[in-house]
């Protein structure tokens, strides 16, 4: 391509603001998402790890969450799926692994489920794999941010498809809607919870629709194009952060790999389902943009390849050869005061 016919596709392009640095570092994580991924499925083949979880297809939207979320001010309470998102905020794929490795410098010590992340420096909130169990606990966040005061900060909450058919994720949105609170419901929605399709969840398939029962505003965008992803999520977090209530997104992307290592996907959905899909996988369809933009070239985006694949394999040496916990920490943080429940 010329570079004449490289600067109309550049000034073309729909950027939302971004530079060519962050379509790069968005890029990146999209790359370090999906080799994370295969790696912690890799490793429970191996045996080495007892489960993992796969976050293949949402790359997209992740990385464009994250690029929107302002470090040292606003929080994320994340769900199981969300990889990306925590290496976008600042977690090390070497603190992933000490999760997927139950080690004892792992942040929960050793304790939480694979890829249940957790960071105070990082903003990052700890939850729990019961679906919408950690809702409320964002909305009590944000709820603290507006009782303190806090301006210029909003709470960052996602959830998959699924999870929208609980009752606390109803009464949380109508909470956060009454008081008006810095708050952003990104819904991941990848068509399955589970092995349940979303037709047979709710009989209105557009999530964000029903921002309007709750007197808020609400977005759909697509969830395979992280820059679509990054504007969405950005509008809302700035409208939080400046006192005008919360925002429900619904972000469409699809759900590549099974459930989890413990699932098999293929009893629930057909194989030419997932083939027909991947002609949308973010990774190519973004990488295509990125050549066009001539924001990078192929010898760099196999040098960024090669990069992360270094950056894995180091980061998984290295957590797997840290000690597991030690048994006497068995209930340390669980009781009050003397650790014998009995006592």
């Amino acid at each position: 391509m010329a570079k004449t016919e490289i600067t109309q596709v550049r000034n073309s392009l729909e950027r939302q603001g971004l530079s060519d640095d962050q379509l790069k570092a968005i890029f990146r994580n999209m790359l370090l998402q999906r080799q994370l991924d295969n790696r912690g499925f890799q490793l429970n083949r191996q045996g080495k790890v007892p489960f993992a979880l796969g976050s293949e297809g949402h790359e997209a939207l992740q990385s464009g969450a994250a690029m929107a979320f302002e470090r040292g001010k606003d929080l994320l309470a994340p769900y199981y799926r969300d990889l990306g998102l925590a290496l976008g905020i600042g977690l090390t794929p070497y603190e992933i692994m000490l999760s997927i490795f139950a080690r004892a410098a792992d942040h929960n010590g050793g304790r939480q489920f694979p890829n249940h992340y957790s960071s105070k420096k990082a903003g990052l909130i700890s939850f729990s794999s019961i679906l919408a169990a950690h809702i409320p606990h964002a909305v009590g966040a944000a709820f603290a941010m507006q009782y303190r005061k806090e301006s210029g900060r909003a709470v960052l909450v996602t959830c998959g498809d699924g999870t929208t058919s609980e009752g606390e994720w109803h009464e949380s949105m109508n909470f956060a809607a009454v008081h008006k609170l810095p708050l952003v419901m990104l819904v991941e929605n990848n068509l399955w919870a589970i092995s349940t399709p979303l037709s047979r969840q709710m009989g209105q398939p557009d999530i964000y629709k029903r921002a309007e029962g709750y007197g808020i505003p609400g977005e759909q965008f697509d969830g395979f194009d992280p820059i679509a992803s990054y504007g969405a999520v950005k509008r809302a977090l700035d409208r939080a952060r400046g006192g005008g209530g919360p925002t429900l997104l619904e972000g469409v992307c699809y759900r590549f790999l099974a459930h989890s290592t413990d699932d098999n996907d293929m009893t629930y959905r057909t194989r030419d389902e997932v083939t027909a899909h991947r002609k949308d996988d973010p990774l190519p369809r973004f990488e295509r943009v990125l050549l066009e933009l001539g924001i990078l070239g192929p010898p760099e985006i196999d040098a960024m390849r090669k990069e992360v694949l270094r950056e894995t394999n180091e980061a998984t040496d290295r957590a797997e050869a840290m000690p597991f916990p030690a048994a006497s920490e068995l209930y340390t943080n669980l009781y009050e005061g003397a650790w014998e429940p009995w006592q």
